[in-house]
């Protein structure tokens, strides 16, 4: 007889046991299978109890038995709904199915080039999710808006952008769904947005004081993370990336890795004083050194948290506020660039910002064609 660890193992590697019957004071059949979300194996229960004769519950057992048995061996899983078997593929294989197809095709060489580049987006995105999609089934309308919010809002890229990546996505299920992957294309009614200049604004001096008043009483854990993209700009997936470890009290620094950060380079950036005396406050240095500093709520925690969380939040405040939508979590590294450029110079800004040149930088700083500069009013010149 095979012992517990060893049968645990073997039921892992084909992903469910066969059905088993129980008998004494409970009467049930139960097996495992894997759960595609978590990768970990889940019990699945029959009562039996609701049969009061003994022969009635045995019959009821054997037909249970028999019927889990052969669906699983079909491929069927309890805690999916699918239907088409072809949905429990590897997302991975699907992908790598789809470069053959366009390597090809026929395309010309740019062309070529631009869909494995969205491809090679489209799996940092899984890598980004606190628990990546497995099977291609997932591939569903809600993940592919998340890929869209996330190109649009953790990027930073402009909505003509993430207009380009909405035709791709839905090229791509259109491609899957012809060869029987997914049974309907998920991306087919999600809308394009308004392609603008900039969808979003930077937040006043006044605005800033306001968040920080509210966050300090509220949520200081959230402020905390709110410190940190005004002062660092590190974005909302790398932040989701960062571990306790990463920040140094001693060099007022933390560490940004290239196997998380948008240009794929290592990087430090700087922390001032405030962000260092928040952080000991919340005592979130004193928490293992693997745990990742914003886990769920923002708290430090060994499981790592969705990137959107931050702009969750951050929406929930801006509607307590009565903030319009164009102020976003983002704003406050738009704002952070601003003040920062203004007060230091932008060689600095953009150091910190981890831009490659001065003029990625300029792109944050936002013009508004109805304010007037305080000193254009007292400026004599020398004619």
């Amino acid at each position: 007889m095979l012992s517990p660890t060893k049968l645990r193992t073997a039921t892992q590697v084909v992903g469910f046991s066969y059905p088993k019957l129980h008998t004494g004071k409970s009467w049930y059949v139960d097996f495992y299978a894997t759960d595609p979300t978590t990768g970990e194996l889940r019990r699945k229960k029959f009562s039996l109890d609701g049969l009061k004769k003994i022969s009635e519950r045995k019959r009821r057992a054997a037909e249970i038995i028999e019927a889990v048995t052969r669906r699983l061996r079909e491929g069927w899983n309890p805690w999916v709904e699918v239907k088409e078997s072809r949905g429990f593929t590897l997302m991975s294989d699907c992908l790598d199915l789809y470069l053959e197809y366009v390597e090809k095709k026929g395309d010309r060489y740019k062309t070529k080039m631009r869909y494995k580049s969205s491809v090679n987006i489209l799996r940092e995105f899984f890598v980004s999710r606190s628990v990546p999609p497995k099977y291609v089934y997932q591939l569903d309308s809600a993940l592919i808006n998340d890929f869209l919010d996330w190109i649009l809002l953790d990027r930073d890229s402009s909505a003509r952008t993430r207009n380009n990546y909405r035709a791709w996505v839905f090229g791509l299920c259109e491609f899957l769904k012809s060869r029987k992957y997914l049974t309907n294309n998920p991306a087919a009614n999600i809308p394009k947005i308004r392609e603008t200049a900039k969808i979003r604004k930077d937040l006043t001096k006044e605005m800033l004081a306001e968040m920080r008043k509210n966050l300090k009483e509220k949520d200081p854990y959230f402020l905390l993370a709110c410190e940190l993209e005004y002062y660092t700009f590190i974005r909302p997936n790398e932040l989701s990336h960062l571990r306790v470890q990463d920040v140094s009290l001693e060099y007022q620094t933390i560490f940004v890795s290239g196997s998380f950060s948008k240009n794929h380079k290592d990087g430090y950036v700087g922390i001032n004083t405030r962000i260092c005396n928040l952080m000991i406050e919340l005592q979130v240095l004193e928490k293992p050194g693997e745990y990742y500093l914003f886990g769920k709520n923002f708290i430090p925690n060994k499981k790592r948290s969705n990137a959107d969380q931050y702009n969750r939040r951050w929406k929930k405040m801006r509607e307590e506020l009565g903030w319009s939508e164009e102020y976003q979590f983002y704003s406050l590294k738009d704002s952070g660039i601003r003040d920062l450029a203004n007060d230091a110079g932008i060689v600095v800004a953009r150091d910190q910002a981890r831009h490659s040149d001065v003029s990625t930088t300029n792109r944050y700083i936002q013009v508004h064609p109805n304010d007037v500069h305080e000193a254009t009013k007292t400026f004599e010149g020398e004619l």
